[in-house]
């Protein structure tokens, strides 16, 4: 009896099928033993170039196709859909596409705006923020955003240096338009969100709202003819001075709102927004990533520990933005039960601490963290595709092709890039900390700062590694580890970090000279433990025969400086060190940091709950080590 392998005999390979599989199967563990990130890497680049692409397919269709007329698109495709969720009101897209044609209206009527004007915008959080800003754009006019915690000379400063015909401030910002109306420029006309007013010479948008048109602006003022052109204006600290407008082109809008995408986020998303919309990170990345996606994005007028997770649970939300200093208040709130009961599956940002990244994970449950690496300014992006803790991104030999960038040798004391006996600088090796710098060309251009030439050109180095080169400064400090992972390290130069703004010494050190009995002022920032950043501290030498009033110093930089940016810790000195160079030292300065233990100079500390600076004793720098009192 013949048995079934004889009635059907099995098909034979051929021999050379099990020599290919073992050959596959040796090649899939050599990727994973000597390039394990290669699928994750080649899934990001492709994504990267295939956004690139659809932006150059459209240039060479003769295209020119920005965030705002993406909106429009999507405001005529889905016009029902909920845009924007604020304090539980719903703003579908039409609903925003037809206000911001009514306040393009009022400005039509209203003012002799031509197309490439500027107009500064001073408001917090709410609808009407991006009403107006839609509503400018439709009209083709740069939008400034101004800081709302920035004051009186550096306020009058950043509205002086973009040039603005028209000042907008939102309602809740009356008391900082009346510091500063005295002495604004009298060819700028201010605007309130209010229907009525009582300054002088103020005008009222609301009202006029009221009665405007729905209908769109002529689709010519508001279409551009280059990405490359200016949209925007946002305010960086930088690493020098007072606050500079930085140029923020079509093109740096579209890459921006293409972040969260890049993430892997979707149109059905709904995106949670507690950043201020004054910073690149919520409005190009939070509203503009929403648009590009067709998503729906919840905006809070302010940040709350207390009501985030609720907020999240209450709107559904999937993707939420974060800076570190937002993750370590949200670690820092009491323990409640069911914490990870929400549907948060990514969070978007950076600076983010690694011990604070595991507590936050561990907390609250399987959330992606997207941490990412880019000034405002900046022609260089990194993303952490691939959830490495503690690491702003990844780069390989493909990703410098696109966007050449290096990490050069630095002279902390110098305070400059160092170059080797022919004048070129030189490259770190991995694992060493570098200046971070990136190349500028026509891909990745860098569009400078508005009305000032100066602070453009201190931002670029030239003739780095060979003749006519051309590289945009960070001013971050960087380390690529053997894996091609890479960490934030430092900023260098007069700036430091603190609740997740920039400070500017020289603007600080500037307010605090302005008293009587201040000879000379060395601001820096020192490191407080489980504190993202660094706290102010200001080093101080008294006039001759005068003395320390405390109550002067403490009314003078709450007056004139936005809270983040006035000194926390105070230290006075006989003599002010200096540098070869004659610079202030504060290497020295910094390293001692605001311990009265070590240090035998008169030490005080801003006491927020006394309104205050009072003496910084031993018991009370315990408590400030022992996170009792709260920074």
């Amino acid at each position: 009896m013949r048995g079934w392998d004889d009635l059907y005999p099995l098909p034979v390979p051929p021999s050379w099928v099990p020599g290919a599989a073992v050959g596959i199967l040796s090649l899939h563990f050599i990727q994973k033993l000597l390039f394990p990130y290669f699928w994750a890497d080649l899934r990001y680049l492709l994504k990267v170039l295939t956004y690139g692409l659809r932006v150059e397919m459209y240039r060479l269709q003769g295209r020119v196709v920005t965030i705002l007329d993406k909106f429009v698109k999507l405001a005529e495709k889905q016009p029902h859909k909920p845009f924007l969720i604020y304090e539980g009101t719903v703003h579908t897209y039409r609903d925003v596409d037809r206000r911001s044609n009514r306040i393009a209206q009022v400005f039509l009527q209203h003012e002799a705006l031509k197309k490439g004007d500027t107009v500064a915008l001073l408001m917090g959080n709410e609808p009407d923020f991006i009403h107006v800003w839609f509503g400018l754009a439709k009209l083709g006019c740069v939008v400034a955003f101004l800081n709302f915690n920035v004051r009186f000379r550096s306020l009058l400063h950043c509205v002086s240096s973009c040039e603005p015909k028209i000042l907008v401030v939102g309602a809740d910002l009356l008391g900082t338009l009346e510091e500063i109306l005295p002495k604004l420029q009298k060819d700028v006309s201010v605007w309130i969100m209010a229907k009525d007013s009582a300054f002088p010479s103020v005008h009222t948008l609301l009202d006029k709202i009221e009665g405007a048109s729905e209908d769109p602006v002529p689709v010519n003022r508001c279409s551009a003819n280059n990405l490359k052109s200016a949209v925007l204006y946002i305010f960086t600290s930088g690493t020098t001075g007072l606050p500079k407008a930085a140029v923020i082109s079509h093109l740096q809008v579209l890459k921006g709102a293409a972040g969260l995408w890049a993430f892997g986020a979707t149109a059905e998303d709904i995106i949670y927004i507690t950043l201020p919309l004054y910073h690149s990170a919520a409005s190009l990345l939070g509203i503009g990533g929403c648009i590009e996606l067709g998503a729906t994005c919840v905006l809070k007028k302010k940040f709350s520990a207390s009501q985030f997770w609720s907020d999240c649970r209450r709107y559904n939300v999937t993707v939420i933005q974060y800076i570190g200093e937002l993750c370590r208040y949200l670690c820092n709130q009491p323990v409640k039960e069911g914490e990870k009961n929400h549907k948060v599956r990514l969070a978007v940002g950076n600076g983010v601490r690694n011990d604070v990244w595991r507590e936050f994970l561990d907390r609250f449950g399987a959330v992606k963290i997207c941490e990412f690496y880019g000034a405002t300014e900046g022609n260089i992006c990194f993303m952490n595709h691939t959830g490495k803790i503690g690491s702003v991104g990844r780069t390989n030999f493909f990703y410098k092709l696109f966007f050449p960038f290096d990490l050069i040798k630095y002279d902390f004391q110098k305070d400059e890039p160092i170059r080797n006996k022919h004048g070129w600088c030189e490259k770190v090796k991995k694992g060493e900390a570098g200046l971070l710098i990136s190349k500028v060309n026509a891909k990745n251009p860098f569009f400078g700062y508005a009305g000032n030439k100066r602070h453009t050109e201190k931002k670029l180095l030239c003739e780095v590694f060979k003749k006519g080169d051309l590289y945009f400064n960070t001013g971050d400090l960087m380390v690529q580890d053997h894996d091609n992972f890479l960490y934030f390290w430092d900023r260098i130069g007069d700036t430091f970090r603190w609740k997740g703004e920039n400070v500017a010494t020289t603007e600080v050190s500037d307010v605090i000279v302005m008293l009587d009995f201040i000879q000379e002022a060395n601001v820096y920032g020192v490191s407080v433990p489980d504190h993202e950043g660094k706290a102010g501290m200001a080093s101080l030498i008294l006039k001759h025969n005068a003395s320390l009033d405390l109550e002067q110093m403490y009314k003078q930089v709450v007056t004139y400086l936005p809270s983040y940016a006035c000194p926390l810790f105070l230290r006075i000195q006989e003599k002010m060190e200096m540098t070869g160079t004659f610079k202030q030292q504060k290497f020295r300065l910094v390293d001692e940091g605001f311990n009265p233990s070590t240090i035998t100079d008169p030490l005080y500390f801003l006491d927020n709950s006394k309104k205050a600076y009072v003496l910084l004793t031993k018991e009370l720098h315990e408590l400030i080590l022992s996170g009792k009192i709260k920074l």
